[in-house]
């Protein structure tokens, strides 16, 4: 078996049985579109000393499970700011979007600012050593007797929720780049602030990464800050850390998709 959401396929990329969505067999999963949306302006935009400070990917209509397209495009290329564009595209029609904000790096400003007290924390070394490899996620609640455990069925209810994971390449055959690890982690922001206790019923319509700094490793882990939901929208927001910490905020919106509510208590 292939492991990785997509492969490539000519100039273009097809889906595999990861890239696959819960929501429909039909579907690609929203990381492997944020993931290829995320290389793609990366690989032909990226520049030493920037730093992919801001993604923002539109999931505005289904990605089907057929073969698709990626095109990027320079907003901006100035000294200290640069802006790219993306579009993944299947028969000629747009069905995602992405753009990305690169930030030149710099000295950081004196004095001291506010920042968030509880810093999250990774699975304790005493009930997971260092992940080697691409991993099934360890999902961590606060209802959860241990705290951590890599059956979803152990989380299954209102308590907040947390990740830990070594993300499987968005393309097989292909070690991801830092920012392209963040980006796909960066999409389960929606699974870990719109997850309650009868399972799923939000399908997000986009992501916005906003990264300090890129992952130290491979490993990377998102908690849940907040979910707001009124009338069928929903708005979640998680923290990104790796083992050195913090480095960023993920923000989600959603829509209600209850006739298709996703549950993990069988």
């Amino acid at each position: 078996m292939e492991i990785g959401f997509l492969r490539h396929d000519g100039d273009g990329f097809v889906p595999l049985e990861l890239g696959i969505s819960k929501w429909s067999p039909d579907m690609i999963n929203g990381p492997a579109i944020t993931g290829v949306l995320a290389r793609a302006i990366e690989n032909a935009h990226g520049a030493e000393d920037f730093v992919p400070a801001r993604l923002t990917v539109d999931l505005f209509r289904p990605a089907r499970a057929r073969r698709l397209h990626v095109a990027t495009r320079s907003v901006r290329e100035g000294n200290r700011i640069r802006l790219a564009d993306a579009e993944v595209v299947q028969d000629g029609e747009t069905v995602a979007r992405a753009s990305v904000v690169f930030l030149r790096r710099g000295v950081r400003p004196p004095g001291q600012t506010w920042t968030r007290p509880d810093v999250p924390q990774p699975p304790p070394l005493s009930l997971l050593q260092p992940l080697q490899g691409p991993s099934h996620p360890w999902i961590g609640s606060d209802g959860h007797p241990d705290g951590w455990s890599p059956s979803l069925v152990d989380h299954q209810g209102s308590t907040r929720k947390r990740l830990w994971q070594y993300q499987v390449p968005v393309v097989a055959g292909e070690e991801p780049s830092p920012f392209v690890r963040a980006a796909t982690v960066g999409e389960t922001t929606s699974l870990m602030t719109n997850w309650g206790s009868a399972g799923v019923g939000y399908i997000n319509a986009d992501l916005t990464l906003a990264l300090s700094r890129l992952p130290d490793g491979p490993e990377i882990g998102l908690e849940a800050d907040n979910h707001i939901s009124v009338d069928g929208v929903a708005v979640g927001s998680t923290t990104m850390f790796d083992r050195s910490g913090p480095i960023g905020t993920c923000i989600v919106t959603a829509l209600s998709n209850a006739e298709r509510q996703v549950g993990f208590s069988n």
